[in-house]
């Protein structure tokens, strides 16, 4: 059966049509980014993380650093991200690094130690991969080279 039209260019739609049309005139016309969020976050984005064997050697050689990395760790894996700044909601001392490098910087340990990352938001998984990981003081180091946007040590 056929869809009827109603005066100019009006068609007569099902109900699931017209609710769908309602939620895109809604988003696209209405809301702000933040309350589209719920219409579209339907499941939970898993962090893949590239090389947690970076992590475990770091802590291995540096045995102070055990319990930050592994709270750090036990966060990753429960963490929740959709959006690059759903980051800071999770870590709320992170810095993200400009000149579009798309890494981040964790302050780990109450500011003593530090890692950089870069991120990938990928479909269904934000991608990790894990550039440097050191101290504070180290960190402070790098950054005066300008070394912080091209280091890759592991």
């Amino acid at each position: 059966m056929g869809q009827r039209a109603w005066g100019r260019g009006h068609i007569a739609r099902s109900k699931e049509q017209e609710e769908w049309w309602s939620i895109k005139y809604k988003v696209q016309n209405k809301f702000t980014f933040s309350e589209q969020i719920p219409i579209f976050a339907v499941h939970r984005m898993k962090i893949h993380l590239i090389k947690k064997q970076s992590v475990l050697l770091y802590v291995q050689a540096h045995a102070r650093s055990s319990a930050s990395f592994n709270d750090w760790l036990e966060k990753i894996k429960y963490a929740d991200w959709h959006i690059p700044s759903d980051i800071k909601q999770t870590f709320p001392a992170v810095d993200f690094l400009g000149k579009n490098s798309r890494r981040v910087v964790f302050d780990i340990g109450g500011n003593n130690f530090r890692l950089i990352a870069k991120y990938f938001f990928g479909e269904t998984a934000i991608h990790l991969f894990i550039c440097w990981i050191g101290t504070h003081d180290a960190y402070t180091k790098l950054c005066s080279k300008g070394l912080q946007y091209v280091i890759q040590e592991f």
